[in-house]
């Protein structure tokens, strides 16, 4: 028996989210209300993520109508279905507008996907969004309603990657690692054995930090070392600082919850090289406040972003207050500072830039979409190394999930690749209490 055809009616949210969307349904239909394209309008002027993919979609939808009308179905091209704008129409069975509320954008969007079900019957009509309260209310109309699923990941798998703990090794092997320094992998790490992978090699009481080197098919000893005046507290904290250390490396991935101490880490290697790169540049984007835009908050552009920016001033604070106001390396900081060689901004003030000779750090990249994570990392230039931090768990943007979110579709994606490293950090060390709160609260 054939398959009924499918038409997905997009919302908003998913071409902001990616732009290339409309293109990522295979042979099926693709419709978008035109409330959607009056959304688009709205977004296309700034220097955002969300303001690019909205001008980028327009464009699209410009160059596919040519001197045709947009209220036909239009062919998408070779392997896909056909596109087209639904209109403002009110269908004549169930209403969007007349159950919840009259002019809300939602509920136009679902009305348009209702009244594609009753002129598009020998086909499944499926609106697709971001937005889980606009597909609850859709579903309690009968309409079928789905996440966008393009760049999901299995967030369980990423969880279970970035360490590895091998019991059973052979008191010898962990031995001759502390003798040598390396020793070659030859099979002890069995299915286990993965590019840029670290290891807690043990046997009983006796263990060893190791990481597998892909170039010389050898496991190396990892030493608990200062790292800018910060010595690890555990396994984790140690290998995070071995990744960022690695010349080898130039995509970093540190994922964890609050308190492990993944921007501290970051900003300690960084300081470490810094002689390596040119400039030293911590970023993070900026998330709106209770879903307010910081337009709202008081003051010129500096005190606007002051409260988004403090968590990472207080890690390059905590750095400094390791050393003596003489020491060397406590002016070197300060000397950084006024040079601007260290710089710490939102990621939305280097949106354009090349990235060369530079070490940069982006926090909170959990509330990245996967988009916006490689567009940083394509802007790559020579002599650069990326770190990535976050908690895949902890997003503070609506449209974005554990699933979804850049950090875990970035760790998905590069996995085994030789100038990738991924490090999971689970162990607190902020304090008992906050420890406490990550594990019950």
């Amino acid at each position: 028996m054939k398959k009924k055809e499918k038409i997905f009616v997009l919302d908003t949210s998913v071409l902001l989210h990616d732009f290339d969307a409309i293109v990522n349904f295979d042979e099926h239909y693709v419709a978008i209300p035109i409330t959607v394209l009056e959304e688009l309008d709205k977004f296309k002027i700034g220097n955002d993520t969300k303001n690019f993919s909205a001008r980028e979609v327009i464009r699209f939808i410009d160059k596919l109508s040519g001197n045709g009308s947009l209220q036909e179905w239009i062919a998408l091209g070779k392997g896909l279905g056909k596109f087209k704008v639904v209109m403002d129409e009110q269908p004549t069975g169930l209403n969007a507008e007349k159950v919840y509320a009259i002019g809300k954008n939602d509920h136009k969007i679902i009305n348009a996907a209702l009244s594609l079900i009753e002129l598009e019957p020998k086909r499944t009509v499926i609106l697709v969004t971001k937005d889980i309260n606009l597909r609850i209310k859709a579903k309690a109309l009968g309409v079928i309603a789905e996440d966008y699923e393009t760049g999901k990941v299995n967030s369980a798998e990423i969880h279970a990657a970035g360490k590895y703990g091998i019991e059973g090794i052979d008191a010898e092997v962990i031995r001759e690692i502390f003798t040598r320094g390396s020793i070659e992998e030859n099979g002890f790490l069995g299915d286990k054995k993965a590019t840029n992978g670290y290891y807690i090699l043990k046997n009983g009481k006796t263990s060893s930090l190791a990481f597998y080197n892909h170039h010389t098919d050898q496991l190396e000893r990892i030493e608990k070392e200062f790292v800018y005046g910060i010595k690890p507290k555990n396994a984790e904290q140690a290998f995070a600082f071995h990744a960022l250390l690695n010349p080898d490396v130039k995509l970093v991935a540190m994922q964890g919850v609050a308190g492990t101490g993944k921007t501290l880490l970051a900003l300690a290697s960084a300081l470490e090289q810094h002689k390596k790169f040119n400039q030293v540049i911590l970023a993070r984007p900026l998330v709106p406040l209770s879903n307010k835009e910081i337009g709202f908050l008081p003051g010129d552009a500096e005190d606007k972003i002051g409260p988004y920016m403090e968590p990472l001033w207080d890690n390059l604070k905590f750095i400094k207050s390791q050393f003596g106001e003489n020491e060397k390396k406590y002016k070197a900081i300060i000397e950084m500072e006024q040079t601007k060689r260290i710089v710490i901004t939102p990621l939305a003030f280097i949106r354009g830039r090349s990235l060369s000779n530079i070490m940069f750090i982006v926090d909170e990249a959990q509330n990245l979409t996967p988009h916006e994570v490689k567009t940083i990392i394509t802007r790559a230039g020579e002599n650069t190394k990326i770190v990535f931090t976050g908690d895949v768990h902890q997003i503070d943007t609506p449209y974005l999930d554990e699933n979804s979110n850049g950090l875990a579709y970035l760790i998905d994606r590069l996995q085994g690749q030789p100038l990738f490293a991924h490090v999971r950090l689970e162990k607190g060390e902020r304090s008992e209490l906050a420890n406490l709160a990550n594990e019950l609260l």
